[in-house]
């Protein structure tokens, strides 16, 4: 008990980056120790595998993440491993989606068996579709398609979406929430908004703490956050409030409705994006501000720590081509798509940042380390549900999915693989 209570208090997020919203805190201390447990694990496999030290690292030195426009390269700390995972390893780039390498067949092939990550028996998804778009929480709505033992948002007009919406995904959607806010500098947007802000929407708002957090903030805001699923605390501020909407269809808002609009982490789920921002156009206010955060799901390394046939070099490749099937692109930054289609909606006052997200604790710097550590654990909380749909979707069989996921871990707790994925916020102003 002593030993836990240390590892809480020493893993403790800063005080200007602590979420306010007492759900999200009541789970920090768990967070932190289990962050904690999984660092020593990850230094004990690492240094199992290799005990190699490169004595002349040749990665840049690095600033804070919110410093510059471009992401700047991320200095590893001094005990880590710099040599390749592979002996004749080369930098991954992003590796272009191949089917016939992504294949299941292919990668079972090149990875011994794994221990199963859960149950193998998958349900045949169902389609429950609604006429509304913005619809009150009825029978309907709790009618969740159903994939290994699984649950997703069900069916409504467009909205059929990858991720599920069950408890183990819905806390590593909690702790994604922390790591988007250590990117900032513990700041929940970029867009130049004012202390008196007034009207604000969450476009998929997921388990809803960035709503939460934003309405304890700017008390005169009134947020209302929308998602597929009633997956949102009912303790919440009482300026928030949520909505089942598709936002995949014609938005029910009038006209000038919102002073800031916030859309964040929806990669493989719009089916046309320039509709999106036009939607969103139509409902803000003149002078009022768009945001539009977004994530790649390629893995990269800087000094050739990935090896370009590791299963996380894989990974990108992976949603890719599954994107594709489902019809919802999962390459939004690779393909431009944020800037673009704001542009085209008719926005002004254009700006963008980039950001290198680190996963695990093998960065230098402190914050970096932190948000590596918190990214680790959210990724490795639930990898069979975050593979499932896609890899079912490809025809994928339960054991594949699970020796892929397997793989993936051991790989993500290795602290000699120096990755990280790119992230992108867009802002831009509607003319006044």
């Amino acid at each position: 008990m002593a030993l836990s209570h240390f590892l809480c208090r020493v893993f403790q997020p800063p005080p200007f980056t602590r979420p306010h919203h007492s759900l999200f805190c009541s789970r920090i201390a768990h967070w932190s120790s289990a962050a904690c447990w999984d660092l020593l694990f990850c230094a004990a496999s690492s240094y199992s595998v290799n005990m190699t030290i490169d004595p002349e690292p040749k990665t840049a030195g690095m600033e804070r993440p919110d410093e510059r426009n471009r992401a700047p390269d991320i200095k590893p700390a001094p005990d880590v491993n710099l040599a390749p995972t592979g002996s004749d390893a080369e930098p991954a780039g992003p590796p272009a989606p191949e089917t016939g390498e992504n294949h299941p067949d292919a990668l079972v092939a090149r990875y011994p068996d794994q221990p199963e990550d859960q149950d193998a028996g998958f349900d045949e998804p169902r389609s429950d579709d609604d006429a509304s778009s913005t619809a009150s929480i009825s029978s309907s709505i709790f009618e969740y398609r159903k994939l290994h033992g699984r649950t997703y948002h069900s069916n409504q007009g467009n909205s059929e979406y990858w991720g599920t919406n069950d408890e183990p995904m819905n806390e590593a959607l909690d702790i994604i929430h922390h790591v988007l806010t250590l990117l900032l500098g513990g700041e929940l947007c970029k867009a130049p908004i004012s202390d008196d802000i007034q009207e604000v929407l969450d476009v998929g708002t997921g388990t809803g703490l960035w709503a939460i957090d934003f309405a304890d903030q700017y008390p005169s805001a009134a947020v209302i956050g929308t998602d597929l699923s009633p997956i949102q605390p009912n303790w919440v501020p009482p300026n928030v409030s949520f909505q089942i909407d598709d936002c995949t269809r014609s938005w029910t808002f009038p006209e000038n409705t919102f002073d800031f609009i916030h859309i964040r982490w929806l990669f493989g789920s719009i089916v046309d994006w320039d509709e999106l921002f036009r939607e969103a156009y139509r409902a803000l206010k003149p002078g009022g501000w768009i945001e539009s955060h977004e994530a790649s799901t390629q893995f990269r390394s800087d000094d050739g720590t990935m090896h370009e046939q590791s299963a996380m070099a894989k990974f990108g490749a992976f949603f890719a081509d599954g994107g594709k099937k489902l019809g919802r692109s999962m390459t939004i930054l690779e393909d431009g798509v944020q800037r673009a289609g704001i542009e085209a909606a008719g926005f002004v006052n254009v700006h963008e940042q980039d950001y290198k997200s680190p996963l695990g604790a093998w960065p230098a710097d402190p914050a970096m380390r932190e948000m590596g550590m918190y990214q680790q654990l959210a990724t490795t909380k639930d990898l069979t549900g975050t593979l499932l749909y896609m890899g079912n979707l490809m025809g994928w069989q339960p054991e594949e999915i699970q020796v892929y996921a397997a793989r993936l871990r051991n790989e993500f707790n290795n602290r000699n693989i120096h990755g990280y994925y790119l992230q992108k916020i867009v802002w831009a102003q509607k003319p006044v």
